[in-house]
């Protein structure tokens, strides 16, 4: 596909799963030296926010699922966050269906005004039936909860920025309704922004129309590019402007081969029965899609030990190495990259001092002219 030019001009920014869930971001036995509560979070957000990260995505899970013991609730959390750092933007992830927009829409204001104006949204249209029977809410069809998802956004859209709040829809109905205070309001910035996920069609074609950014899960280059070719063609055809973000986890060592032995430990000390649940529910919910193509419909058991995918977008090996990778997703429609890490504290800082100086340096020459490097070989 072309290269997208305007894209290439920009930083390559960076996001972190905050990982406000026990259990790490991979579902394997293997040593994580990462923590779900509050202090060690703290600590994290700082860190992360001095070595390049933009943005933080707060897990949403409302009960024990699939090697995820304990959660910590994703808006409360990310306020906290907020509080703690300077710089970082923090996004909860939010399920329709379980909130009202209204209510979230006042919540994030409050907490978009408390933070100077570093609060997002990502709105989960739900994969885990579980989380809604279970607490006795209505589990809609895979298209369904995606019609839910985007009157939920225009919803959230219309409260942030109108005075007089009007919507009529099949899930929301609101009628001159004003909420203060605003969020802020800057350049480029209308609103706080509001991040969307999935694979299916019906998830492309609510990116193209309402979302800010589509994060897709993790994908090898030419997955990813199909993905960003097709979102972008809904996007013109509703003359809306959309944003990539890419899932990938990160394994830097100083050489490939100490990388790859950490991936072969992870996936050889796989919590089986954890991830075969997991793999159950998503793939009844990627396959509920009206064409088969949601989330997950493809991935492996290995794929799945991380969550979503991150190993397939291959950002495993030396700094160099994942520094080329990162800039050929940038070359092909990525403006954020989604990382998850085994070992946050110390991960994070190697990300920081040995990757991110490389990403910026290739970044450089890019824009000196220089013929950006051929890719690393697809990653395996």
């Amino acid at each position: 596909m072309p290269e997208d030019k305007t894209n290439l001009s920009e930083p390559l920014k960076f996001a972190y799963w905050v990982p406000n869930v026990s259990g790490g971001l991979v579902t394997s036995d293997i040593e994580q030296r990462t923590d779900w509560g509050y202090e060690y979070n703290r600590e994290l957000a700082v860190l992360a926010e001095d070595n390049g990260f933009e943005y933080a995505l707060t897990q949403v899970r409302y009960t024990a699922s699939y090697g995820a013991s304990y959660q910590h609730e994703s808006t409360g959390f990310s306020l906290a966050l907020l509080l703690a750092t300077q710089r970082l933007k923090v996004i909860a992830a939010v399920h329709p269906g379980l909130w009202h927009p209204g209510v979230l829409a006042k919540f994030i204001a409050s907490a978009d005004v408390i933070s100077g104006g570093r609060a997002a949204v990502n709105v989960v249209s739900g994969w885990f039936k579980d989380e809604f029977t279970n607490l006795g809410e209505q589990w809609l069809e895979h298209d369904e909860r995606y019609r839910r998802s985007e009157e939920f956004i225009r919803v959230l859209k219309e409260l942030w920025t109108s005075d007089s709040a009007e919507f009529r829809g099949d899930f929301y109905r609101i009628h001159d309704f004003d909420i203060k205070p605003k969020p802020e309001f800057g350049p480029g910035r209308p609103h706080p922004e509001v991040f969307q996920g999935g694979n299916s069609t019906a998830a492309r074609k609510l990116a193209g129309r309402v979302s800010d950014w589509y994060f897709s899960n993790g994908k090898d280059f030419d997955g990813f590019s199909e993905q960003v070719e097709e979102v972008r063609g809904y996007a013109a055809e509703n003359n809306h402007a959309v944003r990539f973000g890419l899932n990938g986890f990160v394994i830097a060592r100083e050489t490939e081969s100490e990388a790859k032995a950490v991936l072969r430990e992870i996936v050889e000390k796989a919590n089986v029965e954890a991830v075969e649940g997991f793999r159950g529910a998503v793939k009844q919910a990627g396959k509920s899609s009206s064409d088969g193509k949601g989330m997950w419909s493809d991935s492996e058991f290995k794929d799945l030990v991380q969550y979503n995918d991150g190993f397939r977008t291959g950002l495993i090996g030396t700094p160099e190495q994942i520094a080329e990778r990162a800039i050929e997703y940038k070359r092909r429609g990525a403006n954020l990259l989604l990382l998850g890490f085994l070992h946050y504290h110390e991960d994070v800082a190697y990300f920081g001092k040995h990757v991110l100086p490389v990403i910026r340096e290739l970044e450089a020459d890019a824009e000196r002219g220089a013929a950006t490097p051929e890719p690393i070989g697809s990653f395996s």
